[in-house]
């Protein structure tokens, strides 16, 4: 089952996601997470930390569980 994912913006980055649910401590780890790891953006492989996830889109992680963005500032 997906976890949701809130956030009060527009959009997060996906290095600033996978720092918020405590996947990596800082935002310099995001680079070499992604490297290591298989990561999807609805579907697609995605590796650059700069990735803009916005409301209803899903991440899935290898090894680790879907995330879904659900943005508060609709």
């Amino acid at each position: 089952m997906a976890k949701s994912l809130s956030i009060q913006t527009e959009y997060i980055t996906l290095g600033q996601m996978l720092k918020e649910v405590g996947l990596i401590d800082t935002g310099g780890m995001a680079k070499h997470f992604l490297a290591e790891r298989m990561v999807k953006v609805n579907g697609e492989r995605e590796d650059r930390r700069g990735r803009k996830l916005y409301d209803g889109d899903e991440i899935e992680i290898e090894d680790t569980d879907v995330y879904i963005v659900s943005s508060m500032s609709k």
